[in-house]
């Protein structure tokens, strides 16, 4: 029986699902898990109801000496063979919490980008060499550690967090007319934050770029006020196609109501988790050709993909999808074949077993 802390935060029930699903889902004859998170979540009674036992404990500071000694406690008294660490903010603390240890240090890691070798910061989380292992949710966020992994072996492995199309049957369309959105329109759902990686700036560029005529609107869920007056401002010819949905708890009904998913961002993304929910969802997708989207859309077979950072194109794909209705729908008919097959959930548990097994027998 190989004993596993993970420590994660799991207040977002959505957001959260690909991964505590993983957990839930793991041979509990071949695994004791324990999970150390906000216990007041619907996951965290899930997993109690499964038999796993939950720390109600959630580290907020980086560096944090009350944080690394109630860590090491929790690791020594429960002799476990791995900790498995989700969020950023933990790193350190366990990193430090875990010294001389025996235990097995695992981190995650589901952005591509920003870890680099000049970086002395880089050394004290994902380039430590206390680190045993680090899961990358895609080849993209492998190669950029990879990459700036100058001075250690390569501890990388590309375990991507699947979905299963059961957690979408039971998804009802909302209505967004009530958004805002006319009868008749061909609509787009996009949502994020207000992060330049999400390359907003080129859609609503896009969006203007579209003739007055074309009944083709858009809706941007996510984001606070200053998200969506800071954007509203980049709008001009078709600002009234534009609706800023804000944070929706329903997120996954409003895309269902929707034609197609857009995703704009010019770098970061790995596995990106809207863009499998719309495409589980049925809906064809447009999106940018960076690393990070690799494999999640093939081009002109399962949706399209256009240059990072260029409007012009993003304008075109939506005219494409607009005048062509019924062949967009099949495309979101292709890509959820597409991404049941490839990216799995049952074969992401299976991966995330074997791994855990061949760690501790190394």
């Amino acid at each position: 029986m190989i004993k596993i802390l993970v420590i994660s935060n799991y207040s977002n029930s959505l957001s959260s699902r690909p991964e505590a699903e993983i957990f839930l889902s793991l041979d509990k004859n071949r695994f004791q898990l324990t999970v150390m998170t906000d216990e007041h979540t619907e996951y965290a009674e899930k997993f109690r109801e499964s038999g796993i036992k939950v720390i109600h404990y959630i580290p907020f500071r980086k560096v944090s000496k009350k944080e690394i000694a109630f860590i090491r406690n929790v690791v020594k008294e429960g002799k476990y063979d791995i900790v498995h660490v989700f969020t950023g903010k933990a790193i350190i603390n366990c990193i430090l919490a875990v010294r001389k240890l025996k235990t097995k240090l695992l981190l995650y890691r589901g952005y591509t980008g920003n870890i680099h070798w000049y970086d002395p910061l880089a050394y004290l989380k994902y380039l430590h060499p206390r680190v045993d292992g680090i899961i990358c949710n895609s080849t993209s966020v492998k190669l950029s550690i990879d990459h700036n992994n100058l001075f250690s072996k390569r501890k990388t492995v590309v375990i991507t967090k699947g979905h299963d199309p059961s957690w979408y049957t039971n998804v009802s369309p909302a209505d967004i007319h009530s958004l805002g959105v006319k009868k008749g329109s061909y609509v787009f759902i996009t949502s994020g934050n207000a992060r330049k990686m999400k390359g907003f700036r080129y859609l609503l560029k896009a969006m203007d770029m579209l003739p007055e005529d074309a009944d083709i609107q858009l809706i941007i869920a996510g984001g606070d006020e200053n998200f969506i007056t800071k954007f509203s401002r980049k709008l001009h010819k078709n600002k009234e196609k534009v609706i800023f949905a804000g944070y929706r708890k329903d997120l996954l009904s409003v895309v269902a109501a929707c034609d197609a998913f857009i995703s704009s961002s010019v770098k970061g993304e790995s596995f990106n988790k809207s863009l499998a929910e719309a495409i589980m969802l049925g809906k064809p997708a447009i999106i940018t050709g960076i690393e990070g989207n690799k494999g999640m859309v093939i081009h002109e077979k399962t949706g399209l993909i256009v240059p990072a950072r260029n409007a012009r194109a993003l304008a075109d794909a939506m005219l494409q999808f607009y005048h062509h209705p019924e062949k967009s729908a099949l495309l979101g008919i292709e890509g959820k074949a597409h991404l049941s097959q490839n990216y799995s959930f049952h074969s992401t548990v299976r991966q995330y077993e074997y791994y855990y097994t061949s760690l501790i027998d190394k």
